[in-house]
């Protein structure tokens, strides 16, 4: 189900589609259909899950049950822009560690202040989704291997590399 402005409203997220064995989960949060259904098809081919949201407003309602591996954020969204949404997801414990991409035409007033706020990476619009794609799985990686401990990360990576 794509969570959005006009979509129906479930207590409980259902996926865009549950891969088995996927290699990661991640939020992708714009107010424009197109792109995240661009960005939810071209992550899905690589075997990672996707939810979606069509706000920042939307994306802190959703990440608690959600519980992404990794959040992307279009800068300019109404009821609550991607940089006040990414300030609060590093002020809450929960999910203050999870890597945050800014997917948008930013300028560079939007990457300082991103930067400031603690975003991880930036992708620009129109972006190249093999670009898209290594950003995610090398963030999810990372993430893996800082939660699961030095161990698991090979794991996590050999099968991410897919």
């Amino acid at each position: 189900m794509e969570v959005g402005k006009r979509g129906t409203r479930w207590l409980v997220p259902t996926y865009s589609r549950c891969v088995p064995g996927a290699s990661g989960r991640v939020l992708v949060v714009d107010d424009n259909k197109v792109i995240r259904q661009l960005i939810r098809v071209n992550l899905e081919l690589e075997g990672i899950e996707v939810v979606t949201a069509a706000d920042g407003a939307e994306c802190l309602e959703v990440v608690h049950q959600v519980r992404p591996d990794l959040v992307t954020l279009d800068v300019v969204m109404p009821r609550l822009d991607g940089l006040r949404t990414a300030g609060r997801l590093r002020s809450d414990p929960r999910t203050r560690d999870i890597p945050l991409v800014i997917v948008s035409a930013c300028s560079q007033y939007e990457v300082d202040s991103g930067l400031d706020v603690g975003v991880d990476a930036f992708l620009a619009k129109p972006f190249d989704p093999q670009e898209l794609v290594r950003l995610v799985r090398e963030l999810i990686v990372d993430r893996l291997g800082r939660v699961r401990g030095p161990g698991d990360a090979e794991a996590a990576a050999g099968h991410a590399g897919g």
